[in-house]
C-alpha cells in the first residue's frame, strides 16, 4: 500500500486548525475567573492559582503540539517530510500514518527515549 502523503498533509493543516482553535480557546477561558466561593478569599486564591498552573501546563501542551505539526508541514515544504530528522533516512510509512507529525524515525525515537532516561 503506497502512503498518500497528500493526505496526510491534509490531516496535520486539519490539526493545525484545531489546535489553533484549541489555543484561542484556552486563552479565553485563562481571562474567565470564579466569583467569591464559600472558603473565602484564601481558598479563593489557592483554587485560582491551580487553575492557573493547569491553563498554563494545557496551553504548553497545545503549543508544543502545534509546534511539531508545523515543523512537519514546513518538511512538506521543504520536500523533506518522512525523512528522520536525525538520521535522514525514511520513517516507517506506517509510523506517519499513526503520526503523521512524526520527525524521528523508530530507531532515533528510541535512542532519544534512552537518552533521556
Amino acid at each position: 500500500m503506497a502512503t498518500d502523503f497528500e493526505l496526510l498533509r491534509r490531516r496535520l493543516e486539519t490539526e493545525r486548525e484545531s489546535l489553533l482553535a484549541e489555543l484561542k480557546t484556552t486563552a479565553c477561558l485563562a481571562g474567565v475567573r470564579r466569583g467569591p466561593g464559600p472558603y473565602g478569599e484564601a481558598g479563593e486564591l489557592a483554587a485560582d492559582t491551580i487553575e492557573v498552573e493547569t491553563e498554563l501546563v494545557l496551553e504548553k501542551c497545545i503549543r508544543d503540539q502545534l509546534a511539531e505539526v508545523e515543523h512537519a508541514l514546513y518538511k512538506f515544504d521543504q520536500g523533506t517530510y518522512s525523512l528522520c530528522d536525525i538520521c535522514g533516512q525514511p520513517i516507517d510509512p506506517a509510523r506517519l500514518e499513526a503520526l503523521p507529525q512524526a520527525n524521528l524515525c523508530l530507531s532515533c525515537k528510541a535512542h532519544q527515549a534512552k537518552s533521556r532516561k
